[in-house]
């Protein structure tokens, strides 16, 4: 028996980045080259500066894009804080969560949309490239959609491996790898999805959350309140632009684990330093609220003003 989907349909791409122009400059090519073209692009910016905005403006007169683009100063990382701003303000019913440095392959939104279901969240893949590969994807390639090619990576230098093949084209050989993979279904920040009325009833990201595991946080609460991860890594994949990453330190490591270790001895669903600032009380935790069909009329909120 087929399982029961539900479409979305109202989708938004929220893409998180910081002062990285050149490389979000490739990644809303992508979202201009995709087949199915009706959602809107939510660009949550962690403080970037006039680089990164004239990318934003340039997309926007190019005229293939609805973009939105939601800004607080930068302070630091306080990449959940505008991840929160932008979940809070949209109307959008379901929401694919990616970065500024991931290329999507030219069917991403539509096999998002396709394969949402209620009840789950969509764990999505991507292959990594090195710093030479990255480079030199221009976007023409783009357009023509060269980079999704396993053959036309490894001739760029990308080093041939296992991980290309979440590029295969054969439809039947995705399901397949998706269906053998040990890799569990996790949140990714890079390529996953769900109901934004999910999202909303978890209260969103944990804003104690520092760079590290911050996506996976989300995702383990998202299984807490009942929903179920699908693994989609060969149906939906990107392409990884390479770069530092001056936030990665062991301190913040340590902290998020911690944090993630007591969300799972808890099974804690919600936060009370995400959207709302507010704790539950401890009989919240009890008994899961039901994960069905989005009550889609009751969460949609006004939407963003660009700025």
């Amino acid at each position: 028996m087929q399982p029961t989907t539900f479409t979305p349909e109202n989708i938004g791409v929220v893409i998180t980045t910081y002062n990285q122009p050149e490389w979000l400059e490739k990644v809303l090519r992508g979202y201009e080259a995709q087949t199915f073209s009706d959602f809107r692009i939510l660009i949550a910016d962690d403080g970037s500066g006039d680089a990164t905005r004239a990318v934003i403006d340039a997309a926007k007169l190019r005229g293939k894009l609805a973009i939105e683009h939601l800004w607080h100063e930068d302070q630091g990382f306080r990449k959940c804080q505008i991840l929160n701003k932008v979940i809070f303000n949209t109307d959008c019913d379901y929401l694919i969560f990616t970065d500024g440095d991931c290329i999507p392959e030219p069917e991403f939104v539509a096999q998002h949309r396709l394969l949402a279901q209620p009840g789950y969240f969509l764990s999505g893949g991507y292959v990594k490239l090195t710093m030479p590969v990255s480079a030199a994807i221009s976007a023409s390639d783009i357009a023509a959609g060269n980079p999704f090619s396993m053959n036309w990576l490894t001739h760029k230098g990308q080093p041939g491996s296992h991980k290309l093949w979440k590029l295969v084209k054969s439809q039947w050989l995705k399901i397949l790898l998706n269906e053998i993979t040990p890799t569990k279904a996790t949140w990714n920040g890079m390529n996953s999805s769900t109901w934004t009325e999910a999202i909303r009833a978890c209260n969103g990201f944990n804003e104690d959350m520092q760079y590290g595991g911050l996506d996976r946080e989300l995702g383990e609460r998202l299984y807490n309140l009942g929903l179920k991860g699908k693994q989609v890594r060969y149906s939906i994949s990107c392409l990884h632009l390479d770069h530092p990453r001056a936030y990665d330190n062991p301190q913040t490591w340590a902290k998020n684990y911690a944090i993630r270790a007591e969300v799972k001895r808890l099974g804690l669903y919600w936060t009370p330093n995400g959207i709302s600032k507010t704790s539950l009380p401890a009989a919240a935790f009890a008994v899961k609220p039901p994960v069905t069909k989005p009550a889609l009329a009751n969460t949609h909120k006004p939407k963003a003003a660009t700025v």
